[in-house]
């Protein structure tokens, strides 16, 4: 047997309409009534607290050093220092043990070339240079080596004497030296 078969078309189903809001949503219930909720020991959390504050202290103390400590020497002094990455290796310069103090002292030096004076300002760094009488068999020795010029004071009258006077930061045993040295002897600068 066959099945007849309709002319027209088959029909959809119906379209189904949303339902109004809150009616699909299941139908509310209603809350027992309880006793509240009491969370036991505050109180005796908090008198152990004040029991122990020393402690409390002692542990805040140590996590503020811990913190100063990883922040690092200069964290707190130089805000504007720029940060290094944290877990690289710090390059250092090997530390060196410097020499006792010397005693410094400013010596005037009359320099025979007052031409060569006109080329220092003060803070150029010269050795200064003995040079005996080529006649008397004397030679040029350095008496001061890397000596800071302090001043260059104006030359009072240029006839009355040669050369320049120079004002150097020396150490006391060189200051000597370079006094020695011009009672015999012509002396000259040279830039470092």
């Amino acid at each position: 047997m066959s099945v007849p078969t309709s002319p027209y078309p088959a029909v959809p189903p119906p379209l189904r309409f949303p339902r109004p809001l809150g009616t699909d949503a299941p139908a509310t219930c209603e809350v027992p009534h309880f006793e509240p909720v009491r969370v036991r020991g505050g109180r005796h959390q908090l008198d152990r607290l004040l029991r122990h504050r020393g402690r409390a202290l002692a542990a805040g103390l140590a996590v503020t050093a811990a913190a100063l400590v990883a922040a690092g020497p200069g964290a707190a002094t130089d805000p504007l220092r720029t940060e290094r990455p944290r877990g690289h290796p710090v390059v250092t310069q090997p530390v060196r043990r410097h020499a006792p103090p010397v005693d410094m002292v400013t010596a005037p030096v009359r320099i025979a070339d007052a031409a060569t004076v006109r080329l220092l300002r003060p803070g150029d760094r010269v050795d200064v240079i003995a040079a005996g009488d080529p006649a008397a068999g004397g030679a040029a020795r350095v008496i001061a080596r890397g000596v800071r010029v302090t001043r260059l004071p104006e030359p009072a009258d240029t006839a009355a004497e040669s050369g320049a006077l120079i004002v150097l930061a020396v150490p006391r045993d060189t200051a000597a030296r370079l006094v020695g040295a011009s009672a015999t002897a012509r002396l000259a600068v040279t830039l470092c």
